[in-house]
């Protein structure tokens, strides 16, 4: 005869009943003195470190999301879907932070219109909260800007991938960046002259290469210095002329191909055309570029970085171009 096992959490089929109860008291509400006495790990010894006791450079939450408010440059606000990163430098007798209180904080702040001056405001609120000495915040959302087609007159949004960080070194300074995502059409120059040659020499036509690229570009804007997102868009644009359309008609179609033969570009002057741009603009302390030209002609990307060569600044060490994909 098979003997019965007993069940923790549910009833048997042979009618026996579980062990622990569950249930959940939707009338329930903690009193002060039932909050006071719940445990709190903050309160543990040294001893309930796990692993190395060393300090941790960031520790904090990612992608919690809210609708906050951005000011335009033209005027007026934008209400825009935001992924928040929040995160503290934590020392090493410390078991950890209370990580509620990063959001809770940037929760007090939901409804002011977010600039990297605001974030700084914030940032100092949970650094007092936490009780860190330094910390982080940044803000990912997509952007629109309205485009122009370049002979029809259309008009559509684009939209652009941006962040906002701000950062508070262990030494009390605030640092400001902005991260902008900028994509644009890319025609090969020897594969221009190949078609060429082919059509003057053999007579035979030909298309030359082109591929939708993208720039992602690292700002740190000067102290005092005010740069919208518009500014980001205008720089690249006015260095690259070739960013994709949005609404077109044949008009416009040929315009962007004849656009395209007046500028083509190899991944490397896509580089140095950037850097012109960024480097001349006064409100910009430091900067790093990465291009990425998703090649017809090849299986693989090519790719390029630069950055201004500020020292102690931004370096060249930038790998992630899995993610200039477009």
């Amino acid at each position: 005869m098979t003997k019965k096992k007993t069940m923790y959490l549910h009833d048997t089929a042979a009618g026996a009943k579980a062990r622990i109860s569950r249930g959940y008291d939707a009338a329930f509400r903690p009193s002060a003195a039932y909050k006071a006495s719940m445990p709190d790990m903050m309160e543990a010894s040294h001893s309930a470190i796990q692993g190395s006791n060393v300090p941790i450079q960031q520790v904090g939450v990612s992608n919690f999301k809210l609708p906050l408010k951005y000011r335009r440059r033209e005027g007026g606000t934008l209400t825009l879907e935001t992924s928040v990163t929040g995160t503290v430098s934590l020392e090493a007798e410390l078991k950890g932070i209370n990580m509620s209180r990063i959001v809770r904080s940037f929760y007090d702040h939901r409804k002011g219109v977010f600039t990297a001056e605001h974030i700084g405001s914030i940032l100092k609120s949970y650094l007092r909260r936490v009780e860190s000495k330094d910390a982080r915040l940044r803000l990912d959302f997509s952007y629109p800007i309205v485009q122009t087609s370049l002979r029809s007159g259309l008009k559509g949004y684009q939209f652009y991938k941006v962040g906002i960080e701000g950062v508070v070194t262990h030494a009390g300074l605030y640092r400001r960046f902005m991260h902008f995502d900028f994509v644009y059409s890319s025609a090969c120059p020897c594969s221009a002259e190949l078609t060429e040659h082919a059509l003057d020499v053999r007579g035979v036509y030909g298309v030359p290469h082109s591929q939708r690229s993208k720039a992602r570009i690292t700002v740190e804007v000067r102290p005092g210095r005010k740069i919208w997102i518009e500014d980001l868009q205008e720089l690249c644009a006015g260095a690259l002329s070739t960013e994709t359309q949005v609404m077109v008609k044949r008009e416009d179609e040929q315009a962007f191909a004849e656009l395209n033969g007046a500028h083509l570009k190899f991944v490397e002057d896509a580089a140095r055309l950037l850097y012109r741009a960024f480097d001349a603009d006064k409100r910009i302390a430091d900067f790093q570029i990465a291009c990425s030209h998703l090649e017809s002609l090849h299986s693989h990307d090519a790719v390029s970085v630069i950055c201004k060569g500020v020292k102690g600044g931004f370096t060249a060490a930038f790998s992630d171009f899995a993610s200039l994909v477009c």
